[in-house]
């Protein structure tokens, strides 16, 4: 795919870049090779191929799906200026 000089600056000016003209030529080109680059890639059979998230094989370590009430009421309460009843005492806000 070849682009323009008129592609690239309206492409500048949609994406607030501002492109002195003696460089549009230049950056068209660029442009150009790599919207074709894309679409070399766009040509490549991966149906066979599996999705991955990195280039290393990783499995994530799991823990047991547990419901827990986590156990660390007293230490989460103790970070609160204030507490009353297992839960933190804010200021009324609304009269």
């Amino acid at each position: 795919m070849s682009l323009d000089k008129a592609t690239v600056a309206k492409i500048a000016h949609l994406a607030r870049i501002k492109v002195p003209d003696e460089e549009l030529e230049s950056l068209a080109g660029e442009l150009s090779q790599i919207l074709t680059f894309v679409e070399q890639l766009n040509e490549v059979d991966t149906k066979d191929v599996p999705p991955m998230t990195s280039v290393a094989a990783q499995k994530l370590r799991r823990r047991k799906d547990e419901v827990t009430d986590g156990g660390y009421a007293a230490q989460v309460l103790s970070n609160g200026p204030e507490t009353a009843e297992g839960f933190y005492v804010v200021p009324k806000v609304v009269e």
